[in-house]
C-alpha cells in the first residue's frame, strides 16, 4: 500500500510539474507575441507571471528587459538583464541588450565590457563589433576603437558604416582630410546611406563650402526625408548663398516633420523678421518661449518685434525680463525707454535714459545693428546679447552614433521598410484614427451588436495597444465569460456567442492559442458563423506573422487562413473587409497577383477603402509596376492614409533615377 501510494503521489507531482512547465511556456509564448505586436505593457504582465511561477528561468527576465527597453525604462532593462545573467551567463543577446541600455544611460565603459562578453560567445556578430567601436569612441578611447575597427574591416571589407566610424575617429583627432577619404570610401560602397551624406555635408560646412554642402544635404534628404535636422542644416547653407526663399521652405518643411524643433522656430523667426513678416515671426518666438520661457535671446528678439508692431506693453515686459538678467544691457534700456515715452510714461523713460547717459560717459553709445546677420552663426548655448540677430546652430552636430541593434522595431522581426496595413478584425476597442474618423460599419457586426448590446464589437484595422487598465478589463471579461460557459449546459447559438466573445477578449490580450480554441469550438457549433470564420482567420494570421518572424515555414497554416476567409466570402460575397483580409494572406505567401485581385474586388465594393489602395500599391511595387504603385499610393494618401506619401516619394525618386 505504501509503495502504491508513493507511486501515485510521484505521478501526481510529475503531472503538476508538467502542467507548470506547460503554463510557463505558454505565458512566454503569449508574452513574446505581445512583444512582436509592440504591446509592451501587456507583455510585461505575462512575463511577471512567468517570473512568479519560475523565477529561476532566465528567459522571462530577458524578455521583460526587452519590453522595458522599448518603454525607455533603461534602468529597469539593466536590472532585468542582471537577473537574467545571474541565471545564465552564457547568452550573448543578454549582454547585447544590457549594452544598449547602458549606452542610453551613458555608461559607455560598462557597455564596452558587455559587448566584449557578447563577442566571446558570438565573435562573428558584426553588430557587436560595431557597437563596441562606437562605445570606445564615446569613451574617447580612440586607439582601442581603431584597433577594433581594423579587425571589423578585415572581416567585412565592404561594410560601409565601418568607414563612417573611421571618419568619425579621424574627425575627433582633427584629421579632416583623411576623414573625407574614409567617408568617400563609405559612399563608394553604399551611395544610398543618408547618414554618410549628412556627415559629408557637415565636413563641407566646416570648410564653408556652401554649394557642395547643399549638394550633399540634397542627397541626405533624398534618402532620409523625415529627418528635420537635415532641413535645418540645408536652410543655413542656403541662407549663406542668399537663397532666402529656399531657406524659408526648408524651415517650413523641418517644422512640418518636427513641430517642436527649437532651431527651426528660432531661425525661421529671424528670417521672417528680416523679410518684414513680423507677426508670424512673433508666433515663432512665442513657440520658442513656450519651450524655453527663460531664453534671453528669444525674449529680446520678440521684444523688438512687439515694439515694431506697436504692442508696447508686451515689448516692455520682454525688455524688462532681459534687463533684469543683464542690468548693463544698454541697448535694451534704450529700447525700453523709447517704449515708455511712446506710452507717455516719462519718468520711467527718463530713468532708463539716465542709466544710458551714465554709460555714455565711459563708452561710446552703440550704433544701429543689422536685423539678421547671415554671415555669422552662434551656438545655441552662446548667450551673448550682441549676437541676438545671428542664426542659431546646435551645440553639437546631430549625426551621431547609429548603434546597431536587432531590438529596433519588433523583436526578432525582420520587417521590410514598406509594411503592409494589417487585417481588419473584431475588437471591443473603438478605432480612432485619421483614416477612419467614423466607426467601420459592417452589417453582420451591427446585427450581432443588436443581439448582444452588453458586449458590442467593432471592426478595427489595428487593435490599439492594451495598457494595464484595459488589459485588466479583458482579463476580467474572459473570466466572467468562462464562468458563464462552465454553468452552461446547452450547445447552441448562445454558447457560440459566448465563445466568440471570449475569443475576442483573448485576442485583445494577445492570447492567440486560447482565442483559436474558442473560435474552433464556436465553428463546431455553427460552421457558417461568418464572424467566427473572420476572427479565426485574423487570429491565425497574427500567429503566422509571429511564427514567420522566427523563421518558421507557414505555407500550410496560411492555407487554413485562406480556407476560413474563402468560406466566409462565399457566405457574404459583398463584404469588402473579408476580401481585403484575403489579400493580406496572399501577400504573406508572396502571391501578389491573387492579392491584387482581392484588393481590387474590395475596392469595387468600397471605393474609399484606403488600406486596400495602400496594400495594392505595395503589391504593384513588388511586381515592378511603379506606375500602378504610384497611382494606388496616391489614392491611399488622398483618402487619409498619409504614410503612403513618404513611400510614394521614394518610388517616384527611384523611378526618375532609373530613367
Amino acid at each position: 500500500m505504501k509503495k502504491r501510494g508513493f507511486s501515485a503521489l510521484a505521478a501526481c507531482l510529475i503531472s503538476i510539474s508538467t502542467l507548470a512547465q506547460f503554463n510557463t511556456d505558454r505565458l512566454l509564448t503569449i508574452g513574446r507575441s505581445a512583444l512582436y505586436y509592440e504591446d509592451y505593457v501587456l507583455s510585461i504582465q505575462y512575463f511577471n507571471q512567468a517570473i512568479s511561477a519560475k523565477p529561476y528561468l532566465y528567459e522571462p527576465w530577458f524578455f521583460r528587459a526587452v519590453a522595458k527597453y522599448y518603454l525607455d525604462d533603461y534602468l529597469g532593462t539593466e536590472g532585468d538583464c542582471n537577473e537574467a545573467l545571474s541565471r545564465n551567463p552564457y547568452v550573448a543577446n543578454i549582454y547585447e541588450l544590457r549594452g544598449l541600455a547602458r549606452i542610453q544611460l551613458k555608461k559607455f565603459h560598462e557597455a564596452t565590457d558587455d559587448y566584449t562578453m557578447a563577442l566571446k560567445y558570438d565573435p562573428e556578430n558584426r553588430s557587436l563589433w560595431h557597437n563596441r567601436i562606437l562605445c570606445r569612441i564615446q569613451d574617447k578611447d580612440y586607439e582601442a576603437a581603431t584597433a577594433d575597427l581594423d579587425s571589423l574591416l578585415n572581416r567585412w571589407k565592404t561594410y560601409s558604416p565601418g568607414y563612417q566610424m573611421r571618419a568619425e575617429i579621424l574627425m575627433h583627432q582633427n584629421d579632416t582630410a583623411n576623414a573625407i577619404v574614409a567617408l568617400d570610401k563609405a559612399l563608394d560602397i553604399d551611395p544610398y546611406d543618408g547618414r554618410a551624406w549628412a556627415v559629408r555635408a557637415s565636413l563641407s560646412i566646416d570648410k564653408e563650402q556652401w554649394k557642395e554642402s547643399e549638394q550633399y544635404l540634397d542627397k541626405a534628404i533624398h534618402y532620409m526625408p523625415k529627418d528635420a535636422s537635415l532641413y535645418i542644416n540645408r536652410a543655413l547653407v542656403r541662407l549663406k548663398q542668399n537663397n532666402l526663399r529656399g531657406g524659408m521652405a526648408d524651415y517650413d518643411m523641418a517644422l512640418d516633420i518636427d513641430p517642436n524643433n527649437f532651431l527651426g522656430h528660432y531661425n525661421r523667426g529671424l528670417l521672417r523678421a528680416q523679410v518684414g513678416d513680423d507677426n508670424r515671426a512673433i508666433e515663432d518666438f512665442d513657440f520658442v518661449l513656450n519651450l524655453e520661457p527663460e531664453n534671453i535671446m528669444a525674449l529680446f528678439n520678440r521684444a523688438l518685434l512687439l515694439d515694431k508692431t506697436g504692442e508696447l506693453r508686451a515689448a516692455i515686459r520682454d525688455y524688462t525680463k532681459v534687463i533684469n538678467e543683464f542690468p548693463n544691457f544698454w541697448v535694451g534700456l534704450q529700447h525700453r525707454a523709447a517704449c515708455y515715452r511712446r506710452l507717455g510714461m516719462i519718468k520711467a523713460a527718463e530713468k532708463d535714459e539716465f542709466k544710458v547717459y551714465e554709460a555714455q560717459l565711459n563708452k561710446r553709445l552703440f550704433g544701429k545693428q543689422p536685423r539678421l546677420n547671415k554671415e555669422q552663426m552662434r551656438k545655441k548655448s552662446d548667450i551673448d546679447l550682441d549676437k541676438y540677430n545671428q542664426l542659431v546652430v546646435a551645440d553639437e552636430e546631430n549625426n551621431g552614433p547609429d548603434y546597431s541593434s536587432k531590438y529596433r522595431g519588433r523583436v526578432q522581426n525582420n520587417k521590410a521598410e514598406m509594411d503592409y496595413m494589417p487585417m481588419f478584425e473584431l475588437t471591443y476597442i473603438k478605432e480612432e484614427n485619421e483614416v477612419h474618423p467614423n466607426i467601420n460599419y459592417d452589417r453582420i457586426v451591427d446585427d450581432y451588436n443588436r443581439r448582444n448590446p452588453q458586449n458590442c464589437m467593432y471592426v478595427s484595422v489595428s487593435t490599439a495597444n492594451t495598457y494595464k487598465d484595459t488589459a485588466n478589463r479583458f482579463f476580467v471579461m474572459a473570466d466572467s465569460l468562462s464562468e458563464r460557459l462552465d454553468s452552461y449546459r446547452s450547445i447552441d447559438a448562445h454558447m457560440a456567442d459566448i465563445l466568440l466573445q471570449r475569443a475576442v477578449a483573448s485576442m485583445a490580450v494577445q492570447n492567440m492559442e486560447a482565442a483559436d480554441d474558442d473560435l474552433s469550438r464556436c465553428l463546431a457549433i455553427d460552421s457558417c458563423n461568418v464572424m467566427a470564420l473572420w476572427q479565426r482567420a485574423a487570429c491565425r494570421q497574427k500567429t503566422n506573422l509571429f511564427n514567420a518572424s522566427l523563421g518558421t515555414d507557414i505555407q500550410l497554416q496560411s492555407a487554413n487562413v485562406i480556407s476560413d476567409l474563402s468560406k466566409a466570402i462565399e457566405l457574404v460575397p459583398d463584404n469588402h473587409y473579408l476580401l481585403y483580409n484575403l489579400g493580406n494572406v496572399y501577400v504573406l505567401v508572396r502571391n501578389y497577383p491573387m492579392a491584387i485581385d482581392c484588393y481590387t474586388r474590395a475596392i469595387i465594393l468600397d471605393p474609399s477603402l484606403a488600406e486596400a489602395y495602400f496594400n495594392r500599391g505595395l503589391c504593384h511595387y513588388h511586381q515592378g509596376d511603379a506606375a500602378n504603385a504610384i497611382s494606388d499610393l496616391s489614392k491611399a494618401g488622398e483618402l487619409g492614409l498619409y504614410t503612403a506619401y513618404s513611400i510614394l516619394k521614394g518610388i517616384v525618386a527611384e523611378k526618375g533615377k532609373s530613367k
